[in-house]
């Protein structure tokens, strides 16, 4: 089979796209024709090495992919060959990546596919919807009628996090770089998307929220709490996903004397069950047509170097480039 895999870690460079044995599936596994795979900040940490972590090279690259199941194991009893289905948290903990035309995946963490939704869009919501849901619902407690505050609302995790609160009951806020992604946001369903380059967010922020900021889910890696503080409401809970080396400033007295809560949030630290919580959530509300994914662009899986190097561009160094996720197909 053809697949996008690294024999060292390194700059892009390091991918090569070729050929690999074809996997066998356990007796707990299914082995799935894949159809579109994604694009991950985590891919390029460990692709690069930035992230330790223990690889068996050759190293299939991703965590998520959308396909069709076409041979199960013996143990397997809830899918069967035709079944269409999506998964997130491979590439980890022993589990071969998903940048390949087949992949050999636990039944755990497989979640069928929606009738009606393609391989790209739910691939494109996989990573990004399960870290939305759980941090917003098991992390955040987020309730309807409460405010929530979100960093760069057009891309992978941002765009989830508004359309799910939206979804919950909140009034969300949320920023972007260009007028044209401010746009995107309020089509996403953002009561309030600003222009953190041309307009004054803070004040912004207090105009319409003049009680605070109930749930502030921070995307940035330099989070500002000094200025983020101020802005929430008492009991205001903070959600800290990105800035693995990120050591900022933290005021404890302006924190503590509003009962505020921070909460750090790794996605990959979510066991298969509560993964499979959140999916049910994700697979309803795409279902009901309430949760639409953010795709910046479709490539080729040959092409794995170059999508490594447009999510690099865009996060690690900052250009903020892409609108959405880069999808990836066999």
């Amino acid at each position: 089979m053809k697949a996008a895999f690294i024999n060292q870690t390194g700059t892009p460079e390091v991918i090569t796209y070729g050929e690999l044995p074809t996997p066998k599936p356990s007796r707990r596994q299914c082995l799935i024709k894949v159809g579109a795979v994604d694009v991950n900040p985590i891919d390029t940490y460990i692709r690069s090495g930035a992230i330790p972590a223990k690889l068996s090279f050759p190293f299939i690259l991703g965590r998520d992919l959308a396909g069709t199941v076409v041979e199960v194991g013996a143990s397997v009893k809830s899918f069967k060959p035709g079944d269409r289905v999506w998964a997130t948290s491979q590439g980890a903990d022993g589990r071969p990546g998903t940048f390949a035309e087949f992949a050999a995946v636990d039944q755990r963490w497989l979640h069928l596919t929606p009738a009606g939704v393609s391989d790209e869009d739910i691939v494109a919501l996989s990573l990004v919807g399960i870290t939305a849901q759980l941090g917003l619902v098991r992390s955040a407690n987020l309730k309807t009628g409460e405010v929530l505050f979100v960093n760069g609302g057009s891309g992978g995790v941002g765009s989830s996090v508004v359309q799910m609160a939206k979804i919950l009951g909140a009034r969300v806020i949320t920023t972007a770089g260009t007028d044209e992604k401010v746009k995107i946001c309020r089509d996403l369903g953002a009561d309030l998307a600003l222009n953190y380059k041309t307009q004054d967010v803070d004040a912004a922020v207090k105009q319409f929220a003049p009680e605070g900021v109930n749930v502030w889910w921070e995307t940035l890696r330099e989070p500002n709490f000094e200025r983020t503080l101020p802005l929430l409401a008492l009991r205001g809970r903070m959600i800290v996903m990105a800035g693995r080396d990120a050591r900022p400033v933290f005021p404890v007295g302006p924190f503590y004397v509003k009962d505020c809560s921070l909460h750090g949030f790794a996605m990959f630290n979510a066991t298969a069950r509560e993964q499979r919580s959140a999916a049910n959530s994700i697979n309803r509300w795409l279902a009901e047509g309430k949760l639409k994914p953010r795709i910046d662009r479709v490539l080729p899986l040959s092409q794995a170097a170059e999508a490594h190097r447009l999510q690099e561009q865009s996060t690690v160094h900052g250009s903020s480039a892409l609108a959405g996720k880069l999808v990836l197909k066999p």
